[in-house]
């Protein structure tokens, strides 16, 4: 299949479309001064998040405690987290280079786009409209929209379905190793995104299709 015969881009939001930290480390440190701990540099947070909220505060009290939580810990600490978050999700969002222009022109192709984030999704109808993206998915699936999350396929395969579109012809775009695994279970094709958050790890490691360092770059692989 050319490249030029997808139909559907899948993304990915946090280090794929925008850069969430800045707001992620506010809400990890008003987590950790409730608990009574010192706060996280940034730099911390940028490095703990990817693989979801639960791990991002499992690590961010991992760091605070010098131990790993109990399960108690961890249960307060995330519902500390999540009220924290919710204040400022929205609130002064990045976004990466090129992704404003290039949503717009896949659009204007006649792609259509959903987003497949591990974020839970009552927080991401609220950064969509600030962001003014409200109207430009076809379908948003939060981390707890169904069962399971990234790295499983089922997310991706529930929005093929939804659109009914075959996977084959189907892009996902991400920026973990996550979205990768999840892409190559559901025989999706997958994009790489060098710039955003995979714990450190490069991503070229996950052995996506394409690794881009641009975003823009989807407009010349789509040819749009």
């Amino acid at each position: 299949m050319a490249e030029r015969d997808i139909e559907l881009i899948q993304f990915d939001l946090d280090g794929t479309l925008i850069d969430s930290v800045p707001q992620l480390a506010l809400a990890v440190n008003r987590m950790l001064a409730h608990l009574g701990h010192e706060p996280a540099a940034e730099q911390a947070v940028r490095h703990w998040v990817g693989n979801g909220a639960d791990m991002l505060v499992r690590r961010a009290l991992t760091a605070a405690l010098g131990e790993e939580p109990d399960a108690g810990a961890q249960q307060a600490a995330r519902a500390a987290f999540d009220a924290a978050y919710e204040r400022v999700a929205d609130q002064g969002l990045v976004f990466y280079p090129g992704v404003l222009d290039t949503l717009a022109a896949l659009r204007l192709a006649g792609k259509k786009l959903a987003i497949v984030t591990n974020k839970p999704y009552r927080f991401v109808p609220a950064i969509l409209a600030a962001a003014g993206l409200k109207d430009r998915f076809e379908l948003v699936l939060g981390g707890d929209s169904l069962a399971v999350k990234k790295p499983s396929p089922e997310p991706l395969l529930h929005v093929c379905r939804e659109l009914d579109i075959d996977p084959a012809r189907t892009l996902m775009v991400g920026d973990s190793e996550n979205d990768v695994l999840a892409a190559r279970a559901a025989g999706i094709a997958v994009v790489g995104l060098t710039y955003g958050y995979n714990y450190g790890r490069d991503i070229a490691d996950s052995g996506p299709d394409w690794v881009m360092s641009d975003f823009a770059g989807l407009a010349t692989l789509l040819r749009v």
